[in-house]
């Protein structure tokens, strides 16, 4: 075992490294700019590129190019880049152009507070596109996460040819931690490419604008709609290849708590107080929000007569929560001041 001693951020640097990764762009912004200045140090002494844009938009465009030449890529930035990404995302998803996107969420709105935490983008990774296209979005709770689902997000934008968000936090992104890495990596989990580098003999057609399965751009109706419903189906149908979660459950527990992101870490203590206390409680943390893994949720309210959410922000995963609880009654409970939710808030907002 050797153990690293690392932050997230270096952990998805790292894992973008060992995932095989050869092009990074992206332009400094709080709290996601180590990402950036780890790439610096370790992708060009292996043979990539990594830059600097002169802004977020550029910068992403730099790696939808460069993805294009079939190398494999990755940016990251934080809620104001996201903001300005989004045209580039929706060429991505036009497009099938296969890019990892780190957003390093920090408190909103706007420019908000560039060192203080939040979940306030989840809605927006999902839905920040013209079309409403399905997206893949990973939300790590620990450094150990960010390094492995760094690695599942290279494989998982190769494969189904699209963006993967990896929806981490400056809380997450900035803490240190040992963590032995090794044991983390498996070749499953290594990049795919899905055009030729430049130089080879075969030629790729591209548009972001509707077209059949040659490539050429069409007005045909039918067409359109076939291409549209495929780029849908294509995520909607295979979430099972990427649902990671945790649960902790035990057979007679009446009540779910459900949480993502760095706020699991206090769940995780809240829920053995809670326990503790005899409360008949389980915990689900979603690691996999988009598209939501229904199976795996439906599978967690099984023998629950209750379902308490919690979220960094006013509540915007709960929705999707509700939209499949049904008949069960769903509690949601968070907040959006810059502090990390505590395991004394979860306890009291579990028990009132």
């Amino acid at each position: 075992m050797v153990l690293s001693f690392i932050e997230g951020n270096e952990a998805i640097a790292r894992g973008a490294i060992a995932a095989g990764c050869s092009f990074f762009a992206g332009y400094p912004i709080t709290p996601a700019t180590s990402i950036y200045q780890h790439m610096l140090q370790l992708l060009p002494p292996l043979g990539g590129i990594c830059l600097q844009g002169e802004d977020e938009i550029a910068s992403i465009g730099f790696c939808l190019g460069a993805a294009m030449t079939g190398l494999s890529v990755m940016t990251a930035t934080s809620g104001p880049g996201i903001s300005l990404y989004s045209e580039q995302i929706s060429l991505a998803i036009g497009g099938e152009i296969p890019l990892v996107i780190v957003d390093v969420q920090r408190l909103g709105p706007s420019t908000g507070s560039a060192t203080k935490g939040a979940d306030g983008d989840i809605q927006f990774l999902r839905w920040g596109n013209s079309g409403g296209l399905p997206v893949i979005v990973l939300a790590p709770v620990d450094v150990k996460d960010c390094y492995q689902l760094t690695l599942h997000a290279f494989r998982l934008a190769g494969k189904y040819r699209c963006p993967v968000f990896i929806a981490s936090n400056k809380e997450i992104a900035m803490t240190r931690e040992s963590v032995d890495l090794d044991p983390l990596h498996s070749r499953k989990s290594a990049a795919v490419s899905f055009l030729k580098p430049i130089g080879g003999a075969e030629l790729s057609r591209l548009t972001s604008s509707t077209h059949g399965p040659d490539g050429y751009i069409t007005a045909d109706s039918a067409v359109i709609a076939q291409a549209i419903e495929r780029m849908e189906r294509k995520l909607l149908s295979a979430v099972d290849d990427f649902t990671y979660f945790d649960l902790d459950t035990r057979e007679d527990d009446t009540t779910l708590l459900v949480v993502y992101g760095v706020t699991a870490r206090a769940a995780r203590t809240a829920l053995q107080h809670l326990r503790d206390k005899g409360e008949k409680i389980s915990l689900l943390a979603l690691k996999t929000l988009y598209p939501v893994p229904e199976k795996c949720i439906l599978h967690s309210f099984e023998g629950k007569n209750r379902v308490v959410v919690v979220e960094m922000n006013l509540g915007q995963y709960v929705r999707e929560i509700e939209r499949l609880a049904t008949v069960l009654p769903v509690s949601f409970h968070g907040k959006m001041d810059g502090e990390l939710i505590s395991p004394q808030e979860i306890v009291a907002w579990v028990t009132q």
